[in-house]
């Protein structure tokens, strides 16, 4: 029973976010007149702020990861077992497509679309790998840290990070998977997801080892 509530957390965490993301670019597009930076704002600050709330509704249940390399990183660390992650991303997945589903229809969207958003160019993987890295890097330093901090820091980095990259920081494959299904203001067309998710699986391996060691407690001489 308390697996299938750390599960049920994490597809309707992730629906939630990727609600937010989705229904906030579309809502920023239509409010913006044409100014890209202003759609962006709005989508960056609903995104930030829909975050935080999510870590500290969900987190006590499922930890609030809402993100494969968040739950890879969590499995190699030994945190969790092979087949509790794999639900867990199974979940994510789900939960992120049944968002972006849920946004379009609020938005009086299509339901089923295909993004025609290219982003592509090693700089935009380039920009995955360093978008999740630094929120790999987040989460590990404030577990070690300032754990009550977590949803705050998590929140305000992917704010900084939306600004920061040239991919606008997705840094989550979970996510990049279902904003290929929305050509809308906040897609990635499919042929451009690959890049992206390996640029965030490097970003993660890449701070799981960095983190794992600047952050070891040294042993008393």
């Amino acid at each position: 029973m308390i697996l299938r509530r750390r599960i049920a957390a994490e597809c309707l965490g992730t629906a939630m976010l990727l609600a937010i993301v989705i229904g906030s670019g579309i809502m920023g597009e239509r409010l913006a007149g044409g100014n890209t930076g202003i759609a962006l704002l709005g989508n960056t600050l609903a995104t930030g702020a829909g975050l935080i709330v999510l870590i500290h509704m969900f987190g006590p249940i499922s930890g609030a990861h809402f993100n494969p390399a968040v739950t890879l990183v969590a499995l190699l660390r030994r945190q969790m077992r092979p087949r509790v992650a794999l639900l867990y991303v199974v979940a994510q997945v789900a939960g992120a497509i049944l968002g972006v589903w849920a946004a379009h229809a609020m938005f009086a969207e299509p339901i089923l679309q295909l993004s025609s958003k290219a982003r592509d160019g090693l700089p935009q993987g380039l920009s995955e790998g360093i978008a999740t890295f630094g929120l790999i890097g987040t989460i590990l330093s404030m577990e070690r840290h300032r754990f009550d901090f977590t949803p705050v820091a998590v929140g305000l980095y992917i704010v900084a990070a939306y600004w920061f990259t040239a991919s606008t920081s997705f840094a989550n494959p979970a996510v990049t998977v279902a904003r290929a299904l929305s050509d809308t203001f906040a897609g990635i067309a499919p042929h451009s997801a690959p890049l992206f998710v390996a640029g965030q699986l490097a970003g993660a391996f890449a701070a799981l080892g960095f983190f794992s060691w600047l952050l070891k407690e040294e042993v008393a001489a």
